[in-house]
């Protein structure tokens, strides 16, 4: 016991010496430098690489595609990158990999959403529900497809917000868009007095969707009764748009054009009314 403490005390004396930990110190900035310029290296392969990509694959696949194939080389890179500099810092890897496999079964139950969202990117590649610059109704939420990752589909929305939506969630709920097919039809709504002269009503919108250039002829425009109730009658303006990717703004303009229309026409547009029928009490 007697010689523990001297030897301890030798022992800490030979790690602490300022040439050993020096030379230590070297090591580690030599390493680092080194890791990092590895990774520089691969950096500017994948510059490299996405400039190559722009030139021979800009003109000839979708954007989809394009996205889809660049997020697949820079995660490779990515990793292959990262695995190489590692090596070249000393670190031995297969004995991290080695590490990571003995706790491959919580890290995979803890990134188990990541894995998901990743595989659901890439049916949402295969299956393409919609491509980049659609405009798509996801979960209540209305915007245009601006980037699809392996993680999340980027979606900015009309009021300029950027929505990460998981692929998940696309996979598991129904999406709409307004964009898959050349044409969409607007859907004008209102109401009118049952008094009112339906055909009348009927040739005054039509009149004024036939009027429209930017509404189509083929298939016409119609106008359909669409509910019957106690003090109006609903009627609704059909009509197909050219360009799909309008249809917010023209149904804006639209709807205030058949207001202004059947205003001037004098078409009574009735409010929601409450009809108090007296009673008669009497006493006994």
């Amino acid at each position: 016991m007697s010689d523990f403490i001297p030897a301890f005390l030798s022992r800490l004396e030979k790690i602490f010496d300022p040439q050993v930990l020096t030379k230590l110190i070297v090591g580690w900035l030599l390493n680092i430098t080194v890791a990092i310029a590895v990774m520089g290296v691969f950096y500017l392969l994948w510059l490299l690489a996405r400039l190559v990509l722009r030139v021979s694959l800009r003109q000839k696949v979708d954007a989809t595609t394009f996205s889809f194939i660049e997020t697949i080389i820079k995660f490779f890179l990515f990793a292959v990158g990262v695995i190489t500099a590692l090596d070249s810092a000393g670190i031995k890897t297969s004995a991290l990999l080695t590490s990571l496999g003995i706790a491959g079964l919580t890290i995979g139950f803890a990134a188990r959403d990541a894995l998901s969202n990743l595989i659901s990117g890439i049916l949402i590649f295969i299956d393409r529900p919609f491509v980049l610059g659609d405009l798509v109704e996801i979960d209540g939420q209305y915007g245009k497809v601006d980037r699809i990752t392996l993680r999340s589909t980027r979606v900015v929305t009309s009021d300029g917000r950027m929505l990460a939506v998981p692929n998940t969630e696309i996979i598991n709920k129904t999406v709409a868009s307004y964009t898959n097919f050349p044409h969409l039809r607007i859907d004008i709504g209102v109401t009118v007095g049952v008094n009112e002269d339906l055909d009348n009503v009927r040739q005054l919108m039509l009149a004024l969707a036939k009027g429209d250039p930017d509404l189509m002829t083929e298939p016409p425009p119609r106008v359909v009764v669409t509910s019957l109730n106690d003090y109006n009658v609903a009627i609704e303006l059909q009509a197909w748009i050219d360009d799909e990717r309008r249809h917010v703004g023209k149904r804006f303009e639209l709807r205030e054009k058949v207001f202004k229309m059947l205003t001037q026409a004098d078409v009574e547009l009735p409010f929601e009314t409450i009809q108090l029928q007296p009673i008669e009490v009497r006493s006994k």
